[in-house]
Formats: C-alpha cells, sequence, structure tokens
C-alpha cells in the first residue's frame, strides 16, 4: 500500500514539474515573440515609432508622381499650346521654374505653416527645413507620421503635398500668360505661396484650422476632399487680381499649337486620379470611389462643353472639349470623396455649362483679359464644385451627408467657406501685386510684348 502511494506522489510530482517547465517555455517564448514583433502600425492613434502600412505608402508614392507630372509637363504643355508661337517658351518656362521656386519655400516654411498644428489660422514653425522627421530604417522602419496621414511616412505626405502647393501659383499664370515681367512673377508667386496658399491650406485642411472638416472645434466644417477652395478658388482668384493690375494685352492670337494643349489635357486627366483618389492617402474605398466620380464628371464636363460650343458657334474645337475636360476636374474635386455616381453627372453638367459661360459671357461683360481662363475654369468651377458638394455629398461615401440626404446646413458652410476663401485671397493677392509693382513692376514693356516673351525675356525661341 505504502508502495503504491509513493508511486503516486512521484507521478504527481513528475506531472507538475513538467507543467512548470511547459509554463516556463511558453513565458519565455511570448518574450521572444514580442521582442521579434517589432514596433506596431501606424494608425488611429498609434503616431509614434510606428511603422507605415505598405499599401497605402505605395499608393501615395504613385499620387506624388501623378499630380507632378500635372504641372510638369502637363499645364506647361496645355498653357504651352494656348498662347501664341513667340510665347510659348516663356509659358513652359514658368511652370517650370514655380515647381522650383515652391518646392525649395514648401520645404523651409510652407508645409510647416499649412499641415502642422499651430493656430486657427495658421500652423506651427516646427517643421522649418522639415526638420525632426523620423525615418529610422535601423529600428524595423519606424516613423511619427502626420496625424493628418496616419498609416503613410510622413516624408511621403510632405511631398504630395508639396505636389499641390506647385499646381496651384503654376495654374495662376493662364491669367497672366504673355504680358507679365518674369522677375514679377516670380517675386508675386513666391509671396503668394507663403502669405495665401499656405493660411488657406491650413484653414481648410489643417489639424485645427478653422473649416477643417476633421476639427472637432472648427469654426465651420467645409467639405473639400482634394481642392475645390484651396487650390481652384484659390488660384482663380489670384488669376483675376492679376489680369485686373496687369490689363488688356495689346493684341491676342488664337491657340498656336491645339496638338500641344490636347497633350497637355490628357497629362491632366490621368495625373488627376492622382489628384483626387490619392486625397483620400490610403489605399481604399473612398479612393476607389474618388477615382470612379473623377472619370465621370470629366467626361461629362467635356462632353458638355462641347455641345454648348457646338450649338452656340456652329463648331466643336479642340481647345474646347479639353477645357471642358478640365472644367469638370476642377468641379468634381472638392466633391470627389464625397459624392457619388448621381452627383459627378450632376457636377459635369454643370461645371461643362458655367464654366463655358464663365470663359465666355462672364469674360465679356466684365472686359478683364484672363488670357487662358484660369478664372473662368478655376474659379468658376471651384465655385460650382464646393456649393454642389453641400448638395450632393453622400454620408456613407465621406461621412457627412448633403442637402439631400437632409443636411442643407452643409450647403451653407459650403457658401461661407468660398466666400470667405474669394475675399482673403483677392485683398491680400491685390496687395502682393502693389507691392511688387512699386519695387519690380509688373508688367514688361510694349516693344517686349511686340517681339514676344520668348526672345526678350530668355533669349531662345522655340520654332
Amino acid at each position: 500500500m505504502e508502495s503504491r502511494t509513493s508511486t503516486r506522489q512521484r507521478l504527481v510530482t513528475l506531472v507538475v514539474a513538467l507543467l512548470g517547465i511547459a509554463l516556463l517555455y511558453l513565458a519565455l517564448g511570448d518574450v521572444a515573440l514580442a521582442e521579434d514583433a517589432g514596433p506596431p502600425a501606424c494608425g488611429g492613434k498609434i503616431l509614434e515609432k510606428c511603422t507605415p502600412n505598405p499599401g497605402d505608402t505605395a499608393w501615395m508614392l504613385t499620387s506624388v508622381a501623378l499630380v507632378l507630372m500635372m504641372t510638369v509637363p502637363g499645364l506647361g504643355l496645355f498653357y504651352g499650346g494656348m498662347v501664341r508661337k513667340k510665347n510659348v517658351g516663356d509659358t513652359v518656362m514658368t511652370s517650370f521654374a514655380v515647381t522650383c521656386l515652391v518646392t525649395i519655400l514648401f520645404a523651409i516654411v510652407t508645409y510647416s505653416l499649412a499641415f502642422r498644428a499651430g493656430t486657427p489660422f495658421i500652423g506651427g514653425l516646427d517643421r522649418m527645413f522639415l526638420k525632426d522627421i523620423l525615418s529610422d530604417i535601423g529600428k524595423g522602419g519606424i516613423g511619427n507620421p502626420n496625424p493628418l496621414a496616419a498609416t503613410i511616412p510622413e516624408s511621403v505626405y510632405i511631398c504630395f503635398q508639396m505636389t499641390f502647393a506647385i499646381i496651384t501659383p503654376a495654374l495662376i499664370a493662364g491669367a497672366f500668360a504673355e504680358r507679365m515681367k518674369f522677375s514679377a512673377m516670380l517675386w508675386f508667386i513666391g509671396l503668394w505661396a507663403i502669405l495665401v496658399y499656405a493660411p488657406i491650406a491650413h484653414w481648410v485642411w489643417g489639424p485645427d484650422g478653422i473649416f477643417a472638416s476633421g476639427n472637432d472645434a472648427a469654426w465651420v466644417k467645409v467639405l473639400d476632399f482634394a481642392g475645390g477652395t484651396v487650390v481652384h478658388i484659390n488660384a482663380g482668384v489670384a488669376g483675376l487680381m492679376c489680369a485686373i493690375m496687369l490689363g488688356k494685352r495689346k493684341e491676342a492670337g488664337p491657340a498656336h499649337n491645339m496638338v500641344l494643349t490636347f497633350i497637355g489635357a490628357s497629362l491632366l486627366w490621368v495625373g488627376w486620379f492622382g489628384f483626387n483618389a490619392g486625397s483620400a492617402v490610403t489605399a481604399g474605398m473612398q479612393a476607389g470611389m474618388a477615382m470612379l466620380v473623377t472619370q465621370i464628371a470629366t467626361a461629362v464636363a467635356g462632353f458638355t462643353w462641347m455641345l454648348v460650343e457646338w450649338s452656340l458657334k456652329g463648331k466643336p474645337t479642340v481647345v474646347g472639349i479639353c477645357s471642358g475636360a478640365v472644367a469638370g476636374l476642377v468641379a468634381i474635386t472638392p466633391a470627389s470623396g464625397f459624392v457619388g455616381p448621381i452627383g459627378a453627372f450632376v457636377i459635369g453638367i454643370a461645371a461643362g455649362v458655367f464654366c463655358y459661360w464663365g470663359c465666355t459671357g462672364l469674360k465679356s461683360m466684365f472686359s478683364y483679359d484672363d488670357a487662358l481662363d484660369c478664372f473662368g475654369v478655376h474659379a468658376v468651377g471651384g465655385i460650382v464644385g464646393a456649393l454642389l458638394t453641400g448638395i450632393f455629398a453622400v454620408e456613407q461615401y465621406g461621412g457627412t451627408a448633403g442637402a439631400l440626404e437632409g443636411n442643407p446646413g452643409q450647403f451653407i458652410n459650403q457658401c461661407i467657406g468660398v466666400a470667405t476663401v474669394f475675399v482673403y485671397d483677392a485683398v491680400v493677392s491685390l496687395i502682393i501685386l502693389y507691392v511688387v509693382k512699386l519695387f519690380v513692376g509688373l508688367r514688361v514693356s510694349e516693344d517686349m510684348e511686340r517681339d514676344g516673351l520668348d526672345l526678350a525675356l530668355h533669349g531662345e525661341v522655340v520654332h
């Protein structure tokens, strides 16, 4: 009996010992797994020493390239084809020089002022010269993403927003084409990028901006998915101020090369997928819907413009349908992450009609020389798109309902945002133009304008 008891005790002791060894092994294994797991994934509230999402990062890297292509060579070719032959070089040179200048300014101060926390009106200076960006590949590829783009490296977000900051002032050149001094252009664009673009971008897109839809403390929540107010109304209004200050050209001729304009418009169309779908800053559902509505609205607007021009002037033109497509791209920009296909159809039709009127009837009514229709396409199209966003926004697509879903207040918000940006932009742009005129002068001489800016300002000719 004692022998059986002793044997049973030994077995119990053995089982307990084996369980203890197993638990110790599991505990050590958990420690090892925790050590091997690496840093956490970025996203949500995890914004420090985390790893970015590879899919989102890949899409945003692609979007950066697409949006940069919109300015060089896209916009340069689009505008270059519409000016007279003797001014083509100056026109494409403007797009390229603006790209260089704004890149430098964005890296020094504009990014920090626009996209970092500060006040409701302007961001802070903690990213001047892009300092203190964490990008450590030696510790598992960790970084501290900008909360506005939580799943991608901050360096990629900087590049993405930089391309927006580039194309916005480059668009203004369409209004002052063929008559502005190159030196005056550089001074105006540089000051405008800091004093106008940066604060307006912060108002609408900054983490604590007065109009930022993602800011719980915003004064008025304005929906602008990809730049209807920040980019297009902003550029168009500044362009109108330039056209008024410079006065009319001494002579104006038809587009010298519609094929260049066609190529430029095509590059803009393709690049705009990065512009709109990329503004989701993720490779997900919202990016997909933004891409779909961008394609629909662009095609509808281009076709609508063609039909309007055909019915009123008797012939459809290449420059016309290209301008209509760009108008559609402009108008769907603020709405692209918020509306569905039906909204895209309506916005496309409205853009084709109203932007055609803006480039013909409105310009004739007030007799200003918006050379390449910067205001008629970008300001008018941006206003149309921004206001219709407040009507056709669908909650399941973008998280906010529009007037048709029982939220008429959003349309009021859109009106407030449009009016505020319009007034601020107009006033500050005029002040900058007056200062530049005082110290540098704005317009080339009559002899230079007659001979052409290519030869007079750059000492070279295209043909």
